[in-house]
């Protein structure tokens, strides 16, 4: 089969950050977001596991594009999170539809929200449960997100700006808590202000090592359950500063990069997240160790890929080297210019604005082991990297081991 013409990876470029097949439509109509939105719900939602018929309806309900300003819109309908200001951004929908039905919400449910961020997920939750209550740390934020709902008539979600470690001891005990920001473990005052036998989700860990956990209340204690890897802003303010291991943007690395680590409890390829049709393979084939990393998609448009943050400071690194073994088997391009399997990086600044996409490929046909490596300059703005290995939307097999990546010396003087 002959490979895509150059223009239409040039547009791939633009696209494969999104991680979306829904193409690139400048929804305009309400009718034009409520296609891009049920497209949307039954690829990237339904199609990743999603089955709680509830948060299906919600999501498919659910205005995302309200809650996202102006020039971002055109995105609202991908999975990705996109920025909102003040180093946040608003949760990819995938990721929101996976915490409301981990959240088991029920309708007679208090839920608390710790980080209101846009005001999407408590939107999200507002139909499923009793009343919401939702905090944020940033004033701007909360103030708009309070407007945002009120405008959309989300009467019985209920916002306030402070500290949303602290929780809201007025209004405790809630039956459920939510938190959409990553502190280093879960706060005390959140779990005092918990039912006994209710639940709590949340993202903790370290800075770009994160975990989804599902945690209930019992005899006061938390029970803890590993859902998945996964990567949330960290809170504003005191909680972050004070975290005891902090990331290094000074020397950005691949965190399991040969995929020699045992599965997490999860079940989840260790210091990976966002895995889409991804597993780990243990056998004399591996080009390094034991073990290896492979996609494999058999629908054109399907997600398979992973993912992996790290801090990267541009003022101290300008340039890294990414590099990986790959092999791969009949692999096709859909015919849609973000089926892009490739490895790749993108940068971004320190409000979480996409930077652009740097990337080895895209693969096509079939091949043994062998090796990749390229440079890439970093921008001075940049603070972090996105990276992303996999298929993205093509079909066949993609086999990954001994990813890199690797901070480039600058020449003496």
């Amino acid at each position: 089969m002959t490979p895509l013409p150059l223009r239409r990876w040039l547009i791939a470029f633009f696209l494969a950050t999104s991680l979306s097949p829904l193409g690139s439509l400048h929804a305009q109509t309400a009718a034009q977001y409520e296609a891009l939105r049920l497209k949307m719900v039954d690829e990237l939602i339904v199609g990743a596991g999603v089955n709680d018929v509830r948060v299906i309806r919600t999501m498919k309900a659910t205005l995302r594009h309200e809650f996202i300003d102006p020039p971002y819109r055109r995105q609202a309908y991908y999975d990705m999170a996109l920025p909102i200001g003040h180093n946040q951004t608003i949760s990819s929908p995938y990721i929101v539809a996976f915490m409301t039905q981990s959240l088991d919400p029920q309708p007679t449910d208090r839920v608390l929200e710790i980080g209101t961020g846009s005001g999407f997920q408590a939107a999200v939750l507002s139909p499923l449960v009793k009343e919401v209550y939702s905090i944020e740390i940033v004033d701007e934020l909360g103030k708009k997100a309070e407007r945002t709902l009120k405008r959309l008539k989300y009467n019985n979600v209920f916002t306030k700006v402070g500290d949303g470690y602290l929780g809201w001891a007025e209004l405790a005990p809630f039956h459920k808590i939510i938190v959409t920001c990553s502190p280093e473990k879960p706060p005390q005052p959140l779990i005092d202000q918990l039912v006994d036998g209710g639940l709590m989700v949340i993202p903790f860990g370290e800075r770009f090592q994160q975990t989804l956990y599902l945690m209930r209340k019992k005899a006061g204690k938390l029970v803890t359950e590993a859902l998945q890897p996964t990567l949330f802003v960290p809170m504003t303010g005191a909680a972050e500063s004070s975290r005891k291991v902090k990331p290094d943007g000074t020397n950005p690395r691949a965190v399991n990069g040969d995929f020699e680590e045992e599965l997490g409890p999860d079940g989840t390829i260790a210091g990976w997240y966002y895995h889409r049709q991804s597993q780990l393979i243990s056998d004399d084939t591996a080009r390094v160790g034991k073990r290896y990393a492979k996609c494999a998609n058999t629908d054109i448009g399907r997600s398979s890929h992973m993912l992996q943050g790290f801090a990267l400071d541009g003022q101290q690194v300008t340039e890294i080297e990414l590099s990986a073994w790959v092999k791969y088997d009949n692999i096709w391009h859909a015919p849609k210019p973000e089926a892009f399997p490739s490895v790749g990086i993108t940068f971004y600044d320190a409000e979480r604005r996409d930077l652009g996409h740097n990337w080895i490929g895209p693969f096509y046909g079939t091949s043994v082991w062998h090796h990749v490596t390229k440079r890439f300059k970093v921008q001075p703005k940049a603070r972090e990297g996105l990276l992303r290995i996999g298929l993205f939307g093509a079909t066949g097999e993609i086999s990954f081991d001994d990813v890199r990546v690797t901070k480039v010396a600058k020449p003496a003087k």
